[in-house]
C-alpha cells in the first residue's frame, strides 16, 4: 500500500525504533487471522510480526482517523495501564476524545447515562482487554481501530494493526508512531523535520519504579550535600588565651615532674 509514494516509506530510525520498544515480538499463541502479519517463527516459539505490515496498516489507520473531520469524534480506549498514558497523550495532540482505565458499559448504546456519546471511530489498544466497546461498536455501527497481537482476536475489529501490546515501551510508541502520521497527514507537522515529541513521554511508567527512582535521587542529594558541607566548613577559630608574659626571654615555666622509678 506504501509503496507508492516514497515519503510513506517506512524510514530507518523507525525501524530502529520498532526493534528498540519490542514491537516485532509477539506471543508464542498464533489466532488464525493473524497469521497473515508473521513473518517467522523463533526456536523458542515466539512468532516474529512483519513491521512492513505494521507500517501499512499504520498508514491506513491514521488515513482513517484524518477522514473524520472533527478530531473530538475519534475515541481512544485503553482500560490497561500501559496504554492509558499513550492514550491521553496521543488525545492531547490530535484532539481525539481519550477514555482511560474502565469502560462503563452503555457508553455507546444507553443514552440515558451520563457517560453517553456517539463517536464516529474508535481505537482501542487490546482487542481481549477492550472487549466491551468492542462489543458495544457492532451495535451502533461503529467502525474500529485496534492495536493486535499474535494471539488477539479480530471480532469486531476493522483495522488491525499488527504489534506488541503487551509491552509498555511497544504500546507507547505506536500511539506515539500513530499521532505522528496523524499529524503529517493533516499537515500540523511537516515530514522534512522529526517531530519534537519524544516517544518517552508516551511510555507507562509505573508509580512505584518513579518512588523508587525519586527516593534514591533524594538520598543521592542528601548524601552531596554532607560530603561537600564537610570540606567546605569554615575552619573553627582558635580562642584559648595565651599566658601573659612580660619578658618572652624569660620563658613559660613548665611545672616539673619527677620521673617515677620503675623497680628493675
Amino acid at each position: 500500500m506504501s509503496g507508492a509514494l516514497d515519503v510513506l516509506q517506512m524510514k530507518e530510525e523507525d525501524v530502529l525504533k520498532f526493534l528498540a520498544a519490542g514491537t516485532h515480538l509477539g506471543g508464542t499463541n498464533l489466532d488464525f487471522q493473524m497469521e497473515q502479519y508473521i513473518y517467522k517463527r523463533k526456536s523458542d516459539g515466539i512468532y516474529i510480526i512483519n513491521l512492513k505490515r505494521t507500517w501499512e496498516k499504520l498508514l491506513l489507520a491514521a488515513r482513517a482517523i484524518v477522514a473524520i473531520e472533527n478530531p473530538a469524534d475519534v475515541s481512544v480506549i485503553s482500560s490497561r495501564n500501559t496504554g492509558q498514558r499513550a492514550v491521553l497523550k496521543f488525545a492531547a495532540a490530535t484532539g481525539a476524545t481519550p477514555i482511560a482505565g474502565r469502560f462503563t458499559p452503555g457508553t455507546f448504546t444507553n443514552q440515558i447515562q451520563a457517560a453517553f456519546r456517539e463517536p464516529r471511530l474508535l481505537v482501542v489498544t487490546d482487542p481481549r482487554a477492550d472487549h466491551q466497546p468492542l462489543t458495544e461498536a457492532s451495535y451502533v455501527n461503529l467502525p474500529t481501530i485496534a492495536l493486535c497481537n499474535t494471539d488477539s482476536p479480530l471480532r469486531y475489529v476493522d483495522i488491525a494493526i499488527p504489534c506488541n501490546n503487551k509491552g509498555a515501551h511497544s504500546v507507547g510508541l505506536m500511539w506515539w508512531m500513530l499521532a505522528r502520521e496523524v499529524l503529517r497527514m493533516r499537515g500540523t507537522i511537516s515530514r522534512e523535520h522529526p517531530w519534537e515529541v519524544m516517544p518517552d513521554l508516551y511510555f507507562y511508567r509505573d508509580p512505584e519504579e518513579i518512588e523508587k527512582e525519586e527516593q534514591a535521587a533524594a538520598e543521592k542529594a542528601v548524601t552531596k550535600e554532607e560530603f561537600q558541607g564537610e570540606w567546605t566548613a569554615p575552619a573553627p577559630e582558635f580562642t584559648a588565651t595565651q599566658p601573659e608574659v612580660a619578658d618572652w626571654s624569660e620563658g613559660v615555666q613548665v611545672p616539673s615532674v619527677p620521673i617515677q622509678q620503675f623497680p628493675t
